[in-house]
């Protein structure tokens, strides 16, 4: 069906500098205390494009990813790696709005469109 050599997968992840232990141990009856060293409590998001033979147009967002940010992660860094008739594959489009993620925002010459596929 899909040509594996054409598939891109556009997938992101985030870190937060606040991830610590929320439990912990200490001797019954006295409270436990500790601090976060170098807690900056930023996030701090990596989007990138995933194909066959490796990670294309991988870019770091101060801050979560917001339906602006992806859309300029799409034009200013995606949209440069791609070639006639890839097939790219966005799963962040419920969580961002249609409009920000929309398939149209990508170069009509360098994709190809398939049908959204909704999940069960």
């Amino acid at each position: 069906m899909f040509d594996a050599a054409r598939l891109v997968f556009i997938d992101e992840t985030s870190a937060n500098t606040k991830m610590m232990r929320l439990h912990g141990r200490c001797v019954r009856g006295e409270r436990l205390v500790d601090h976060v060293p170098q807690g900056h409590w930023k996030t701090i998001t990596f989007v990138a494009a995933l194909r066959r033979h490796g990670m294309r147009a991988s870019q770091t967002i101060d801050g979560s990813m917001t339906g602006k940010k992806f859309l300029a992660y799409v034009e200013r860094c995606l949209a440069p790696t791609l070639k006639r008739k890839d097939i790219v594959m966005i799963d962040t489009v419920v969580r961002l709005g249609r409009n920000a993620a929309s398939p149209y925002s990508l170069p009509a010459a360098t994709t190809t469109r398939v049908p959204t596929v909704t999940r069960l």
